[in-house]
């Protein structure tokens, strides 16, 4: 049941890869996650942009937060800890999820693992072993904090299917979009998963620490004529704006970490009713939940397609150019939708009956000065790139 917490004001501590990444990092632009030391930008964020969607690329992703949850009433807490149905998660599967406080308003997002009938993996953006605790009281589970234990990737791109099937995974290709396999690798064993955050054909790797730079060269040496390159977090971000999905605490607030109790969201009002099922019994949140369904919800989470090419970031959104109904949390131009897009949230019933006349003010810095832009939005649906290659099975080498 540990849980590290490093000391804020102490270095970030090395990834598994770190090794490997800092002789590639020619920038030396480095951030902290989860206490970890990361790489923002390899080289050139446009370059490594492009990587993810042309070729295959490389994220180290060991500073996600891992839990394993094991016992004969796993499948239990988990329906009493999440909004979805666990029971519905076959073995070898994994599952978006997202879990809420008692005022129905969302912790946080991640993805759930089922690798066996009594043994899950919760990964997710912050940590919540205290609420994972709390949440199992009169439940026969154990919670163990994995993250230092599991090295993980994730390997994106349309030729990453043909990088893995370079080292000879036999049958790589026949896994499904959230499905799980396991290959041996160098006398230990090597858990891939279909799944990824860039909305691409794309798989995430999870293997032993000790393997971990050696997973690396091998990756490398398989994808060199492949076009394999890293990329740090401020391509994945563009990416991930792009496939529609959303990030804690820059999309919403983790309910807890807000000061303010109006700043949380419920998964109604990101966009995620879909994962609350109120079928399945009782679960944290699901009073204000179904209150919030019977009164309606405060605010929705919207996609825009935003006239021209100044990113929105952090702009504010109007209705008929002077009433403000919201903000943009995430924003890009995306050169290869060749759109100005952004995700934003607005008040209800802007975003959902009112959807005309809506506009974003834009300001941006050029060269010492400041320029303002009222740009006409219009609402669109999610994601704003879902290629084919993302779903086909079995999947195919580009």
């Amino acid at each position: 049941m540990r849980e590290p917490h490093p000391d804020p004001r102490a270095a970030a501590w090395p990834t598994p890869f770190h090794s490997r990444t800092s002789r590639l990092c020619r920038t030396n632009d480095w951030v902290r996650w989860a206490g970890y030391t990361t790489v923002q930008v390899f080289t050139d964020v446009e370059l490594e942009y492009f990587a993810v969607r042309n070729a295959s690329t490389l994220f180290d992703l060991s500073p996600m937060v891992k839990y394993r949850i094991t016992g004969p009433d796993a499948i239990h807490y988990l329906n009493r800890l999440l909004t979805r149905d666990v029971s519905k998660l076959r073995p070898g599967r994994v599952a978006y999820s997202v879990w809420c406080d008692d005022r129905g308003k969302v912790l946080d997002d991640g993805t759930l693992f089922r690798l066996s009938d009594s043994e899950f993996h919760l990964c997710s953006q912050e940590r919540h072993l205290c609420w994972l605790l709390d949440s199992a009281i009169g439940f026969d589970v154990t919670i163990d904090d994995i993250s230092e234990d599991v090295a993980a990737l994730a390997l994106q791109g349309p030729t990453s299917c043909a990088v893995l099937k370079g080292l000879g995974f036999a049958g790589v290709e026949m896994i499904k979009p959230f499905h799980i396999a396991h290959f041996p690798f160098e006398g230990d064993s090597l858990m891939v998963s279909r799944t990824g955050f860039t909305g691409d054909l794309g798989y995430e790797l999870w293997i032993a620490p000790a393997k971990a730079e050696l997973l690396w060269d091998r990756l490398m040496q398989a994808g060199s004529d492949l076009g394999i390159t890293p990329i740090g977090s401020r391509a994945l971000e563009l990416v991930r704006i792009e496939a529609g999905f959303i990030a804690t605490n820059l999309d919403f607030m983790a309910a807890d970490q807000a000061l303010r109790t109006n700043r949380g969201r419920s998964p109604f009002e990101l966009g995620l009713g879909w994962l609350v099922d109120f079928n399945k019994g009782h679960f944290n949140g699901r009073r204000a939940l179904l209150e919030e369904r019977r009164r309606g919800s405060k605010h929705c989470l919207v996609a825009l397609d935003v006239e021209g090419s100044k990113s929105g970031n952090d702009a504010l959104v109007y209705y008929k150019k002077n009433k403000l109904v919201g903000h943009i949390t995430s924003a890009m131009w995306s050169p290869t939708c060749k759109r100005n897009l952004a995700l934003a949230s607005l008040t209800l019933h802007y975003g959902d009956s009112i959807r005309d006349n809506l506009w974003v003010d834009i300001y941006t810095h050029r060269e010492l000065k400041w320029l303002r832009t009222m740009a006409r939005c219009r609402i669109v649906k999610r994601p704003f790139f879902d290629p084919a290659r993302r779903k086909t099975t079995p999947a195919l080498d580009f």
